[in-house]
């Protein structure tokens, strides 16, 4: 089994290096794309984070670090990020600090760290710092908000429809809405606009890496996550330590393979969670046919009655929907249901159950908000809207987006329908003007672990194949399990990898393959203290 080199274990000589590092820190970033043959990034100063508790009681510690918005620019205007951090919960053994990003684009890191915080192994929170921030545009951080008002943000929300268009009319209201939220936003701040790209958010990733004294940069990201972490790998290669990629977005898909102009296809339809979405669709429906009622309540009594069923369902939503439950707000509902297995599976059965038997569903209680100062922060969609359109090519023809739907249907089913129009804003969203487009086979410094779940609503295995096979130098860890993510549907297997590669760099064997989770769907999860949120501001539309 490879070993990370260089890892530093005793307490003195780390205390040493990082007094040293902190000295005379700068951020010395990687080359930018809008830049390349030209001078290298200016050098920015990082000073220390200055932890608070973050409320009364916490256990989490918060801060506000400023960056600048142009990294061309460092002397120009600055933004902030909103970061939190749960200390090592044995200080005697600290490793040093573990970033997380938990998805999206749009996850809002210092209330979904803290949500998640017991789904972290073990052995992983008692040795390692776990911070988390809300990435630049995002949450609490310097955020898009293209509205005056909360008032103005709802009315703009309901000028589309639920879910995605149904039919001509609702296309041209979608799309209306949409260049409309691009107008709006390139009025209100078109510089911050301009600057939410993944490669900023890399290079604001290691000024917070400096800041917190880490020579090199331990990672977690989740989803989205997953091309941030590719990206910094590739900016900073001589930074990496150990990054573990969960949920994996192929970096070739999410850049047209490099190309701005002309996108045949949606970002998740290059991506394949069309295919992915409608392969855990069938895995739902046919876990719950296998088992009782008691168990789920959608259970038709075998695996072919039960999708008989669902399809008869999604057939009389078309025509007859059930209060504000259409067939598009219902399929969005599944979609964002299949995400974390307990309690998701098993709350979105009984959602189905009660469409139909024509009963309004009651919705599921939302998760305990976390001790921080802001848990409930806006996240409107301009915010990953803004990081995965102004990345990622996608059509801006909006004439082309019913043909790509039907496409995608004929294959994909309900999850064609909803990844298709989960890119729609991009149709007039503007570029970045610092979008990274590879390479992305820069040789780092350490190996990078990548974890790809079979049955992922989102993202799917063939996604975390391809990042691995990208990647300079990457292990893959395969998970034959359900959900999105292995963190948010714990696998034991995997959580004993992950704690020996981030601890002492030891990766598993090529080839490794985690053959269950936890609690298979339909079953009684064991306790295990992590609330799981599912994935970022884009829940089911990117995450």
């Amino acid at each position: 089994m490879p070993r990370i080199r260089g890892f530093i274990r005793s307490g003195r000589r780390r205390t040493a290096a990082i007094a040293a590092l902190v000295a005379g820190s700068t951020v010395l970033s990687g080359p930018n794309p809008a830049w390349a043959g030209g001078a290298p990034t200016p050098s920015v100063p990082v000073a220390r984070i200055d932890w608070s508790q973050c409320v009364p009681g916490s256990e989490f510690d918060c801060a506000t670090v400023k960056v600048p918005l142009d990294y061309s620019k460092p002397g120009g205007r600055t933004i902030e990020l909103a970061v939190v951090r749960r200390a090592a919960t044995d200080p005697g053994r600290r490793i040093g600090t573990l970033f997380f990003n938990p998805g999206g684009p749009g996850g809002p890191g210092t209330v979904q760290m803290p949500q998640n915080y017991e789904s972290f192994p073990r052995e992983v929170r008692e040795r390692f710092d776990i911070v988390s921030w809300d990435p630049r545009g995002i949450g609490n951080s310097t955020a898009m908000n293209c509205f005056t008002s909360p008032e103005e943000a709802a009315e703009w929300n309901a000028s589309k429809p639920a879910g995605f268009p149904v039919g001509a009319k609702e296309r041209t209201a979608t799309f209306a809405a949409y260049k409309d939220l691009a107008r709006r936003c390139e009025q209100r701040d078109p510089e911050l606009l301009r600057h939410v790209s993944t490669s900023d958010t890399a290079r604001d990733l290691d000024r917070l890496r400096q800041a917190v004294g880490d020579a090199q940069l331990t990672y977690l990201g989740i989803s989205y996550g997953t091309i941030l972490a590719a990206t910094y790998a590739n900016l900073f290669p001589d930074k990496v330590r150990a990054m573990v990629l969960d949920g994996n977005w192929d970096p070739q898909a999410w850049t047209n393979h490099g190309f701005d102009n002309h996108p045949r296809l949606t970002s998740f339809l290059r991506l394949g969670s069309d295919r992915s979405g409608a392969a855990t669709v069938d895995k739902f429906l046919s876990l719950c046919g296998a088992t009782t009622t008691a168990r789920c309540a959608f259970s038709a009594g075998s695996p072919a009655a039960t999708r008989d069923k669902f399809d008869r369902l999604m057939q009389r939503l078309r025509k007859h929907p059930v209060g504000a439950w259409t067939y598009a707000a219902t399929v969005d509902s599944i979609m964002n249901g299949l995400y974390v297995v307990h309690p998701g599976w098993t709350d979105l059965a009984g959602r189905l159950q009660d469409l139909w038997q024509g009963r309004v569903p009651e919705p599921s209680p939302p998760p305990p908000p976390p001790a921080i100062p802001n848990p409930n922060p806006y996240v409107g969609e301009e915010q990953p809207t803004s990081v995965l359109c102004g990345d990622s090519p996608n059509p801006r023809d909006p004439g082309l987006y019913e043909a790509l739907e039907e496409g995608a249907a004929a294959s994909g089913g309900e999850a064609g329908r909803h990844w298709t129009w989960a890119t729609a804003g991009c149709t007039y969203w503007p570029l970045s003007p610092d979008h990274y487009r590879g390479p992305w086979n820069k040789p780092t410094a350490h190996p990078l672990l990548v974890i790809g779940n079979a049955y992922d609503p989102s993202t799917p295995g063939s996604a975390a194949r391809a990042m691995a096979r990208e990647l300079g130098d990457a292990r893959l860890l395969n998970l034959t399990g359900v959900g999105h993510t292995a963190l948010l549907n714990p696998s034991s297997c995997i959580r004993a990898h992950e704690s020996r590669y981030l601890i002492d760099g030891i990766l598993p064997p090529a080839g490794t393959t985690c053959r269950q989770q936890d609690t298979p769907p339909f079953t009684t999860p064991r306790p295990s203290g992590g609330i799981a949120t599912g994935g970022g501001g884009m829940a089911g539309t990117a995450s």
